[in-house]
């Protein structure tokens, strides 16, 4: 694509100082929640985040909006970095405030980001008297009434008039994507906007943010657990998802190939877990030698999953693997992708092979 990405992050650190006991007076632990990860966002573009609990999604998320100021790397916004803008650092091309609103987000609990005190037709006016002073009060009502239509809160007058308690959760989070829209953005994250509805609304939920994206050319960052939600709704985008792991990006990919012919250990790990997409498959065990996560303030050295990982060879433990094409859009952090690397000669860390020289040799 032409010009600058939408969004672009750049080799992106955020680190958390872990909040010591009161009479704990030495020096407090480091939460690596996101670690070195860049990744470029297109316009009209659809990146499905997942990956374990604590794996750092929703900190990647929130970084790539600019809710969360990372600790090193750049984020930028149309090629403007947006803690720059912030700041008022160098030359600053386009205003922070104009970045906010691009850059906005709907949560996994919308009641609490919903006023409790206000009727949903103040909470929904409120984004259009900000961002369009010169809109009528009237024709801010028909705004608002039109957008609750679209979402399917019909008659829109009944839903405007509730407050936020008197609404199903479903409701609600429409009433928080309506909100968000009424911002006009570029881009919308989704952080776990559907694991909180009944599995029988989830799929209504994603096809209705998959409609209103089409209809408003907006690009949608979608964090979710659950990686059969993430396919049905990169898969329907023509988007990607992307897979992570203790604070790193370690594949991201077109929804299909991730899915169908995942590239890293960690995937199939994943893929595995996921009942609807494990049907079918031959491996009776889960493809990993321990199910416990390594603690993220002490992350392994090398390759961060080689301490679960049933491929792991010495190279694992030694150096950590960089993103490398595997071809269509698709890239793996794994050194298992390079056939001429040293890791199909060094020792296996699960003793289940010899060292061989190149992948022919080995297990799949």
């Amino acid at each position: 694509m032409s010009g600058a990405p939408l969004v672009s992050l750049e080799e992106c650190e955020v680190h958390f100082e872990e909040s010591q006991g009161l009479f704990d007076f030495g020096d407090p632990e480091v939460v690596r929640a996101v670690d070195g990860v860049s990744l470029d966002i297109e316009e009209n573009d659809v990146i499905a985040l997942v990956g374990e609990s604590g794996c750092g999604k929703t900190t990647l998320g929130k970084t790539t909006i600019g809710l969360q100021r990372p600790t090193g790397g750049s984020v930028r916004y149309r090629g403007q970095d947006i803690w720059d803008a912030k700041d008022g650092r160098g030359n600053v091309d386009i205003p922070y405030d104009e970045i906010r609103r691009s850059l906005q987000i709907i949560h996994q609990d919308p009641g609490s980001a919903l006023n409790p005190n206000r009727r949903v037709m103040k909470i929904l006016e409120a984004p259009l008297k900000r961002w369009q002073s010169g809109m009528s009060a009237g024709d801010r009502r028909r705004e608002v009434r039109s957008m609750l239509e679209r979402v399917g809160m019909t008659p829109p007058d009944d839903y405007a008039g509730r407050y936020p308690h008197q609404l199903s959760g479903g409701e609600q989070q429409r009433v928080a994507l309506v909100r968000a829209l009424l911002m006009d953005p570029d881009l919308i994250l989704a952080d776990e906007a559907i694991s909180a509805l009944d599995v029988s609304l989830r799929v209504e939920m994603m096809d209705l943010l998959l409609e209103l994206q089409g209809q408003f050319d907006t690009s949608f960052v979608f964090v979710s657990h659950d990686l059969s939600n993430a396919r049905y709704l990169a898969a329907h985008a023509g988007g990607r998802i992307g897979v992570m792991y203790l604070g790193q990006l370690v594949e991201i990919g077109p929804a299909e190939q991730v899915i169908n012919n995942p590239k890293h250990p960690y995937t199939k790990v994943l893929r595995w877990a996921t009942p609807d997409l494990h049907a079918g498959t031959d491996a009776a065990e889960p493809p990993v030698r321990t199910i416990d996560v390594p603690d993220p303030t002490d992350p392994p050295s090398g390759c961060r999953f080689h301490t679960r990982c049933p491929e792991a060879r010495e190279a694992c433990r030694r150096a950590s693997p960089a993103p490398v094409d595997a071809g269509s859009d698709h890239e793996v952090a794994c050194f298992r992708e390079l056939d001429d690397h040293e890791y199909w000669s060094t020792p296996s860390l699960t003793g289940a092979d010899e060292p061989t020289d190149g992948p022919s040799a080995s297990s799949d």
